[in-house]
């Protein structure tokens, strides 16, 4: 009877297969945001850090936030990128400001922009799909055509949008933040820190923890081996980041509406990538599209929903966008794919498609996002960014590709 109990394991059965170097390797890109993160904190002068500061670099970030979760659907594929998303942004955002400046009602404008970006999507995919036109060669001619579509909407000038509503609930109006609801309810007076915010960032840790706790167990029960220290690690790290960024929010103003809109587009991504069909099918192709497609899997219906939903991501983002310029003009949007596309790549996703996850995706996004207001708020000229940025999506490049060499 005996002989049938299992021990419980040792502290050194549970570490035997924890290794530093491999856990460095897996986490390199976060090593790497904490060190940048930590370099322009202290040229700043700590700058960086304030909670104004934080709250910037959320709202000047969300558009990359939304269109590398789609981005990186299409990079699953086998590497594939889409170049017209920043005009795509431009003209969904062109199309839905006139139509509010006309007097249409704002939730139909909403619902127009999102529309535009899907139907673009959508026929992008097609050509893509089903015609096999290079996805290069088809987003390519988009990116040209759009922007133009977008001249003759705006007629070259800029258009402003005064619905105070559509900008506070997308994120560029005064009341562009969560209300305190808890102090409203138990009646305190108004000030800081902002109680609400404190509340969803103690159950975010809660919720996280818990996830954490059940994913062993599911582990342990397909008898997956996996690092209990190296995700205790991780869970403690993650967990003290979002204490960290609730107490920031919670002494500025508060949880900001547009973050709302970034955590529900990441939630969506992540549940798409690791829990359905649709998203097994996405790494599958990636990884072999012959094979998947001798399994029986309809592979160009694949690309056909990356690129379909990119284009909802690039309506949405033409939203965000547009409430924070408080209107738009015939430039926006450029550059846009190239922040998201070295979000994708810098966070971990594999220049040859079947590699890559929405958390690597936000990793990268933040990491460019923090070189970007770090350099802004030191003075860097703007062209000398743009070689960091350069620089920095190489090297995250080039670490895939000696990466993969070191497997084989």
């Amino acid at each position: 009877m005996s002989e049938n109990v299992k021990k419980a394991p040792s502290l050194r059965e549970l570490t035997q297969k924890y290794k530093v170097g491999e856990f460095f390797q897996k986490y390199t890109m976060v090593l790497a945001l904490v060190l940048v993160a930590a370099f322009f904190a202290l040229r700043t002068g700590g700058k960086t850090l304030l909670p104004a500061n934080i709250n910037n670099l959320i709202a000047q970030n969300a558009y990359v936030f939304v269109l590398a979760a789609g981005m990186l659907l299409c990079i699953l594929t086998g590497g594939n990128i889409d170049l017209s998303v920043g005009s795509v942004v431009c003209f969904a955002a062109a199309v839905g400001t006139v139509m509010m400046q006309s007097g249409v009602n704002m939730w139909i404008a909403v619902l127009a922009m999102l529309a535009i970006g899907l139907a673009v999507g959508t026929f992008q995919g097609f050509w893509i799909a089903k015609l096999h036109v290079p996805a290069f060669i088809a987003t390519l001619s988009g990116m040209y055509a759009f922007r133009g579509f977008s001249n003759v909407v705006l007629g070259g000038y800029q258009v402003s949008i005064t619905n105070q509503s559509f900008l506070d609930l997308f994120g560029g109006g005064a009341g562009c933040y969560v209300p305190d609801y808890l102090r409203q309810l138990f009646g305190l007076a108004n000030g800081k820190p902002n109680i609400t915010c404190l509340v969803v960032g103690g159950l975010a840790v809660v919720i996280y923890i818990l996830m954490t706790i059940r994913k062993i167990h599911i582990q342990k029960k397909l008898q997956i081996h996996q690092s209990i220290i190296g995700m205790a690690i991780t869970t403690v790290l993650i967990s003290a980041v979002i204490i960290w960024l609730t107490l920031k929010l919670a002494s500025h103003r508060g949880i900001p509406t547009v973050m709302i809109w970034i955590c529900l587009v990441l939630g969506v991504y992540q549940y798409i990538t690791t829990r359905t069909a649709i998203g097994r099918h996405l790494y599958a192709v990636g990884g072999n599209e012959k094979a998947t497609a001798l399994s029986g899997v309809k592979t160009r219906n694949v690309f056909w929903f990356a690129y379909a939903s990119i284009g909802l991501m690039a309506g949405l983002a033409g939203i965000l966008t547009a409430a924070r310029a408080r209107g738009i003009d015939p430039t926006y949007g450029e550059g846009y794919e190239m922040d998201a596309i070295a979000s994708c790549f810098i966070g971990g996703a594999s220049a040859y498609g079947g590699i890559g996850k929405v958390s690597g995706m936000i990793i990268g996004a933040v990491l460019m996002g923090v070189i970007n207001q770090g350099m802004g708020i030191l003075g860097v000229d703007s062209n000398y960014q743009k070689v960091v940025k350069g620089i920095v999506l190489l090297v995250a490049v080039m670490f895939d590709v000696l990466s993969k060499r070191q497997k084989r």
